[in-house]
């Protein structure tokens, strides 16, 4: 026998790995399936050398370290969602977002009615002064554009530019002397509010003194309830108005509620309790009206309504919508919520920064819930600090801004005056919008053709996607790298172009970029 250098031992059969060591050899790190995998093998070899060798996939002991594994990957997963969802800047559940915004006072906003200037039109003069119009036929149906599913519309009555408050009745009256001509048969001081109109009248009998009504219906829009209390005590009687937040109201006189969303937007209307706004006194009788609806479902062109309706002295009229009905908007989303929830809740319900100016127009709902995208600007001459520049443009659809309309305007200011800095002096200028043109080209594998339409398809989504009024801001560039990076998610695409742009798209502080028509070509390669 020769000798060969090597000298067998079994001395590993004696040792032991101390337990208070075996801690050492643990990965903290590891989260993932592979990681663990790899982690929970290299720990077996360290601590069973001899014991355990065999790690070959098909092996029983390399399945439950598989199954050990993917349990940890789970269990890893949930545990950063879970802490992912505790915090505003990484949740994604809409009910957690919705839940962390509360807690700091702030609530996220659900659908906006579209909204459309209208005319009432009798053919002969009316002998009853005023023309009475009951809540049901202030409701009207037709079919939606968008989708083709009925949508209803609910004709309001104007005063200066402002919808006029509630009667004891809900009913419209339209006077003689609100007429557009000396026949009295027609009447343009009126709008329509997407939505159907829902009535709902009560008797506060409970004696507590913070007093509530939970709405039946929902969706409800924004700002469309309305609140007429009657009773004895004259202070209290009549028509109520909406706040954000009965905490910062400073008034205990004030005949104020707020109205308060579930996830589903249904709503509970909330009353003062004499410290916070006036409390409703016992035994008063409510009515409640509000629509539900809201969404872009019910933006509409011009002249589309044109129906018939019986006032209550069973006279026919005819109402049109004597503009477009734009404005809709489906509920606010995570995004946005996330966005300016911070910066709502920074402003602490006044307005001091220009990006306090900012973000109270970017959220800011007219007395019909219309919205904006706005942008503050303080001048720089030495002698106008003090003067706010807010450059405005109102959302028409999910899609589409437009020009403020005045009324718009004037709600804002309206709102700004008692929360702005005495020594700020406020202007509204209108914004810029710049349209753009697009071609596209995608390129996609060749047996992909027969897909093309659905490839298009896609490809249109996720442009509307990059182009959606939540996306856009004030002086945004558009880059192309972006644009293409956001195309090419799409699964199918290889690879895109933007052919009638060579360079990216600078534009000034006060304009935005809308989309305007774009074309999409496929090519196999």
């Amino acid at each position: 026998m020769v000798f060969n250098g090597r000298v067998n031992s079994d001395f590993l059969k004696l040792s032991e790995y101390p337990d208070s060591n075996k801690p050492t050899l643990i990965n903290f790190a590891a989260t993932d399936f592979e990681t663990l995998r790899d982690s929970l093998i290299k720990y077996i070899q360290a601590v069973y050398p001899l014991e355990y060798q065999n790690f070959t996939e098909s092996d029983l002991g390399v399945m439950l370290i598989e199954l050990v594994a993917y349990m940890g990957s789970v269990m890893s997963l949930k545990a950063d969602m879970l802490a992912h969802e505790n915090y505003i800047s990484t949740a994604k559940n809409r009910n957690n977002v919705k839940k962390l915004l509360e807690l700091l006072g702030v609530r996220m906003k659900g659908p906006v009615s579209a909204a459309a200037n209208a005319s009432l039109t009798l053919p002969v003069a009316s002998v009853y002064d005023p023309v009475v119009i009951s809540p049901q036929s202030r409701v009207f149906t037709i079919n939606s554009p968008e989708d083709g599913a009925q949508v209803s519309y609910t004709l309001y009555k104007t005063s200066n530019g402002q919808i006029e408050d509630i009667n004891s009745t809900a009913t419209l009256e339209l006077f003689g002397s609100e007429s557009d001509s000396q026949t009295s048969t027609v009447w343009s001081n009126l709008v329509l509010l997407e939505g159907t109109l829902v009535s709902q009248t009560g008797v506060f009998n409970d004696t507590n003194t913070n007093k509530f009504v939970v709405l039946t219906e929902s969706p409800i829009t924004e700002k469309s309830v309305n609140v007429f209390i009657d009773t004895n005590d004259v202070a209290a009687s009549g028509a109520w108005r909406q706040v954000d937040n009965l905490f910062t109201v400073s008034g205990a006189g004030e005949n104020v509620f707020e109205v308060s969303y579930a996830d589903d937007f249904s709503a509970t209307v909330l009353f003062g309790d004499g410290v916070n706004g006036m409390a409703v006194p016992t035994g008063a009788t409510y009515l409640i009206t509000y629509r539900v609806g809201g969404g872009t479902r019910g933006n509409i062109n011009n002249e589309v309504i044109n129906v018939s309706i019986t006032d209550e002295n069973n006279q026919t009229a005819v109402v049109e919508n004597t503009s477009v009905a734009s404005g809709g908007r489906d509920a606010e989303t995570v995004d946005e919520a996330k966005k300016y929830g911070p910066l709502i809740f920074k402003t602490q319900d006044r307005l001091v920064t220009a990006q306090d100016y900012a973000t109270f127009a970017n959220t800011f709902g007219s007395t019909i819930g219309a919205t904006g995208k706005a942008k503050a600007v303080v001048r720089e001459a030495y002698s106008s600090a003090n003067i706010i520049d807010i450059y405005i443009l109102q959302v028409a659809s999910n899609l589409q801004l437009q020009q403020a309309t005045v009324q718009f305007k004037a709600d804002l200011l309206a709102a700004i005056e008692p929360k702005k800095m005495l020594t700020d002096e406020v202007v509204i200028v209108d914004g810029v919008i710049r349209t753009l043109d697009l071609v596209v080209t995608v390129r996609v594998d060749r047996y992909q053709l027969p897909n093309e339409e659905t490839i298009k398809s896609k490809v249109r989504n996720l442009l509307v996607s990059y182009f959606n009024v939540g996306n856009t801001d004030f002086g945004k560039p558009l880059i192309l790298a972006d644009l293409v990076r956001q195309i090419i998610t799409a699964p199918e695409v290889r690879f895109a172009t933007i052919d009638n742009l060579d360079s990216d798209v600078h534009i000034d502080f006060n304009e935005i970029i809308q989309l305007n028509n774009f074309t999409i070509n496929v090519v196999g390669i």
